[in-house]
């Protein structure tokens, strides 16, 4: 049995996140800055990233098992995740969220200033945003109390 409707058949629902991305790809005028993943790495899972004021960066490096590629500025650290590693999550403030690594408004790409042994350049994103709530006092979305 085939699904219909007014949309035609066999219609395709689009979740919220699906459409917060693709709102997020038509907003990058111009050639985007994307953080240059060492060539030698492999990028199985895409690149996203969260960056964070540089003030936080050697604390959330003393709270995660493993770190993968982190570039900075003199403002921002930059913590590559995969793709899609912001689905069900709330970044908390002042952490940043970018797809596809792209660096907005930069004057110029921030250096890389970590590269993890092995071939993958990926920091767990789990551990990291733990670690960013820790760090700025944010109870992780998981633990909030819901209100009706």
């Amino acid at each position: 049995m085939s699904r219909t409707s007014a949309a035609g058949p066999a219609a395709r629902v689009l979740s919220l996140d699906t459409l917060v991305r693709v709102s997020r790809g038509r907003r990058q005028p111009g050639p985007p800055r994307r953080l240059p993943v060492p060539e030698d790495m492999n990028v199985p899972l895409g690149c996203d990233a969260v960056s964070v004021p540089a003030r936080f960066g050697p604390l959330l490096l003393s709270r995660l098992p493993r770190v993968g590629c982190i570039y900075a500025d003199g403002a921002h650290w930059w913590w590559i995740v995969p793709s899609d590693s912001d689905v069900a999550l709330e970044w908390p403030t002042p952490a940043h969220y970018v797809t596809g690594a792209v660096v907005p408004d930069a004057p110029r790409i921030p250096g890389l200033i970590h590269k993890p042994d092995g071939t993958l350049p990926y920091t767990p994103p789990i551990p990291l945003y733990l670690a960013v709530c820790q760090v700025t006092g944010t109870t992780p979305a998981w633990s909030r109390p819901i209100s009706a």
